[in-house]
């Protein structure tokens, strides 16, 4: 037997959808504003939106300090957002005063992008830097913002021949309410080609 929720006094679905596109993987952006303070915040609406060129998404939810700083020198980073530092990652999403650096804030150290004027988090492990690829997309009370990937840097304990290793990077990731997860089971398989599953007769 199923329950139908129904919506907020708004119309929206949003808490009770939030709890089921889990795990959310977080974009923990830095950006700079125009008053050359660095800004971190984490983002739970995030995904990759093309292969070739490689550009990044995420969704600023309202108006913020990483969207306008993005809109203002088009570039930031997306910091990779591990287990190991999520008090740290969850205090970067307390509504600071614009002047006041959330790397500051709870003790993070700024360290020089390559290709953007943008710092990354030290501690991480891992970065993407961005450049906009095209002018944020407002989507409801919401923003999709895309980023052309430019660099992309890895702590060399997370990496083999094969490229970053997930279970080195311990990542991250938002569910439902107040709850965040951790890397549990991982499974390996890969994909079946048609041909291989198709009778003889069905093949070319």
């Amino acid at each position: 037997m199923r329950t139908d929720i129904t919506a907020d006094r708004h119309g929206s679905f949003a808490r009770a959808v939030k709890s089921l596109v889990v795990p959310r993987p977080i974009a923990w952006v830095s950006t700079r504003s125009a008053a050359g303070i660095d800004n971190l915040a984490p983002h739970s609406f995030f995904t990759v939106a093309s292969e070739n060129p490689t550009i990044v998404q995420f969704v600023s939810v309202g108006e913020k300090d990483s969207l306008r700083n993005i809109r203002h020198n088009g570039q930031f980073v997306v910091n990779f957002a591990p287990a190991g530092l999520f008090e740290q990652i969850n205090a970067t999403g307390t509504d600071y005063p614009p002047e006041l650096s959330e790397f500051d804030a709870v003790g993070l150290t700024r360290e020089p992008s390559r290709t953007v004027d943008v710092p990354r988090v030290a501690e991480s492990p891992a970065a993407i830097e961005c450049r906009l690829h095209a002018e944020p997309v407002p989507v409801g009370d919401s923003f999709l913002v895309l980023g052309a990937v430019t660099h992309v840097v890895v702590d060399e304990r997370a990496l083999d021949e094969r490229g970053p290793v997930v279970s080195a990077l311990g990542p991250i990731a938002r569910l439902g309410r107040d709850e965040w997860g951790e890397l549990g089971r991982i499974r390996s398989i890969r994909r079946t080609p048609y041909r291989d599953l198709a009778p003889e007769a069905d093949l070319p």
